[in-house]
Formats: C-alpha cells, structure tokens, sequence
C-alpha cells in the first residue's frame, strides 16, 4: 500500500504552473498580487538604481563647472530658465531670487538672505520628493508580502483538511499537493519582501547622501551670495 502511494505522489505534477491551477480561487488571487507586487518592486528598484546613477553624474558635473571660477551669472546664463540637473535647478532658484531681489537702482530688497534660502530650500523639497517617490511601496511590499503569503498559506492548509476529511484519506497522494500549494504562497511572500527590505534600506540610505549633498551645495552657496550682499 505504501509503494502504491508513493508511485502515485511521484506521478503528481509539483511546478509552479501546475500547483497555481490546482489552488484555490482565493490562493490564486494571493499568489498573483505577490507576483505583480515582486515585479513591480523590481521595477522601481531598477528604475532608482539608474536615476541616482544619472543624479550623481549630473551633480558631479555641475559641481566642477560651480567651482570652476567661472562667474556666477555667466553659469546662471548658460543653464538658462530650464535647467536639467538637480543641482542646476537649486541653483538657478537661487539666483532668480538674487536677481530679483535687486532693485531698478541697483540696491537689494531687504531681507534678500531670506528669500534665496527659502527658493532653494522648495527645490531641494521637490528634488528630494522625486528622489524618494516609489520607496514607500517597497516599504509597503516588504513589510505586508510575509503576511499576505501567510494568509494565502492558511486558506490553503485550511482547504487541503478540508479535502482530506472528504476523501477521508491521510495518504501521501491526498496531503501534499494541498499543503505545497499552500506553501508556495508563504515562498512567494518572502521572496517579494525579502529584496523589497534590501533595497529600500540601500535606495533610502542613497537617497538621503544626495539630498545632503543638495543641502550642503546650498549652504555653500548661500554662503557666497551672502559675502557679496555684505559687500
């Protein structure tokens, strides 16, 4: 008897596509959204890992033409009204305030140091909102795959008891097709999660020394127009 079951277990089909037709309506459903929710972590994780990649590029670029020399109004008139970069944008921020902060006589409106940081401060607001647009899904997905796997592990435990107590069977051939389809959904669950919690952690980590930068740029920036509004 027990030769006869296991020669039947052999013969069941255990791949991915043969246990996701075998499982529930409600697994099923489980074990689309872990594959949609995987894939499209994936996707903003690729997509992050190549913004940042151009980010610093442009950063570091605009970093050497800033420290060149070159004066500030002839950089400020190459970038023109529609810079690129990031750091191009804070910094054209900063000197359309510092332009527009002079009067028709050639003198600054009072509180000028005030109004260029706060231009500045907006631009890294917005540059650090797109930086960080899409980590809030890999957080979601790294911290709710395990659960909504375990959900996914407990309907079909749950529907595999049921089947036994219909076939009124505890054999091999009858047990373990419903307790692996069960399983996958938990597998599944962590493999969403698993990469989405590395990568948040590294994106966010990354995220957080280009917005420094950002800041560090403006402070240093500020710091020379403020030299010359003493002056």
């Amino acid at each position: 008897m027990e030769t006869e079951t296991l020669a039947i277990a052999r013969e069941i089909d255990f791949s991915f596509l043969a246990l996701f037709l075998r499982a529930t309506l409600t697994v099923k459903l489980v074990l689309i959204l872990l594959i949609i929710a995987s894939f499209w972590a994936w996707a903003i994780i690729i997509q992050k890992h190549i913004n940042y990649k151009r980010t610093r590029g442009a950063s570091g670029e605009f970093d050497a033409a800033f420290w060149s020399g070159e004066p500030l109004d002839e950089l400020y008139e190459k970038i023109g009204t529609l810079p690129s970069g990031a750091s191009e944008k804070i910094f054209a921020a900063g000197m359309l305030e510092w332009q527009r902060s002079h009067r028709d006589d050639g003198g600054l409106i009072a509180g000028a140091q005030a109004r260029i940081d706060r231009s500045m401060d907006v631009a890294i607001a917005k540059e650090a909102e797109d930086l960080t647009k899409g980590l809030s899904f890999l957080a979601t997905v790294g911290s709710t795959a395990p659960f909504v796997g375990l959900f996914g592990t407990v309907w079909g435990i749950m529907n595999a008891f049921i089947e036994i107590a219909q076939q009124q069977s505890t054999n091999l051939a009858v047990v373990a097709p419903g307790i692996a389809e069960a399983l996958m959904a938990t597998g599944l669950g962590l493999l969403a999660a698993i990469p989405a919690v590395i990568f948040y952690n590294k994106l966010s980590a990354d995220s957080d020394r280009i917005i420094s930068g950002y800041e560090a740029f403006a402070d240093e920036f500020a710091t020379i127009l403020s030299r010359q509004l003493d002056s």
